[in-house]
């Protein structure tokens, strides 16, 4: 068995997804920097004036983090879903799998790609918000971690997603049904120590409340649960993806069949 990493199949695919982004930068980029802002507009400026301060931050300042938590997962999921299933639906995932291309060097061009372009939105998200509110980050090398570690696991997650839909329907059913509304209830515009003692405990099932409370401690050191769960919460999830996708190519699921 051979160790060799075919980087120019890994490029060809992340090339190939990347510029799709770039012929599509209103619906890819603008669009998502554009519905933040208007979330800054109302939130942090209508409603946020008469909120005040939340754990010693600014409204408009402490629902960066959740704004930037909101687009990251639902692009990250929507970008590797939709990536891999455009070659299912064209038929030409066969020609990728007769190829001499390796499980990891297709994962890593379709999530390689889908993770960059989510990336690069938080950033254009993190500097829009510098229009809108001052906003200090405490930890910026755990924040850029936590960045990170969300657009991988959650690409990798749509990219599963990708495989499972066989329609366009499909496709939309758990960014729309299932991430978007757990990103809202996950403390994305509020603390959960806002909630009442039962709707606290029933938020720690929500698995998004980790993630927005850890990258909220990385901006400002205050916390709706420990950092560590909220660090093991992602890579527990990031490892899980990835046994998926490990079952999904060894067994050929909705690939070969």
């Amino acid at each position: 068995m051979s160790l060799h990493f075919n980087t120019h199949a890994v490029a060809a695919i992340y090339r190939f997804e990347m510029a799709r982004t770039f012929r599509t930068l209103a619906e890819s980029i603008i669009a998502p920097v554009l519905t933040t802002s208007l979330y800054f507009v109302v939130f942090g400026a209508a409603i946020g004036g008469r909120m005040g301060e939340v754990d010693g931050v600014s409204y408009g300042a402490f629902i960066i983090p959740g704004l930037v938590m909101l687009s990251l997962l639902t692009e990250s999921v929507s970008n590797a879903s939709f990536g891999i299933y455009m070659p299912k639906w064209a038929g030409t995932i066969y020609e990728l799998l007769s190829a001499p291309v390796s499980t990891l060097e297709i994962v890593t061009g379709y999530v390689g790609a889908a993770a960059t372009k989510s990336l690069m939105l938080g950033a254009l998200i993190l500097l829009t918000a510098r229009f809108f509110v001052d906003y200090q980050i405490e930890h910026p090398v755990w924040m850029l971690a936590f960045l990170v570690l969300t657009a991988l696991s959650f690409s990798l997650f749509g990219f599963i997603i990708g495989v499972w839909a066989d329609s366009f329907q499909k496709l939309q059913v758990i960014p729309l049904m299932v991430v978007t509304p757990l990103t809202f209830l996950g403390g994305s515009f509020y603390s959960i120590t806002m909630l009442p003692p039962f709707w606290q405990k029933l938020a720690l099932f929500n698995p998004v409340v980790y993630l927005v409370s850890g990258f909220r401690w990385s901006f400002y050191g205050s916390a709706d649960v420990p950092v560590g769960l909220s660090l093991a919460a992602i890579v527990g999830f990031l490892a899980l993806c990835l046994t998926g996708i490990y079952w999904i190519f060894r067994t050929g699921y909705k690939l070969k069949a």
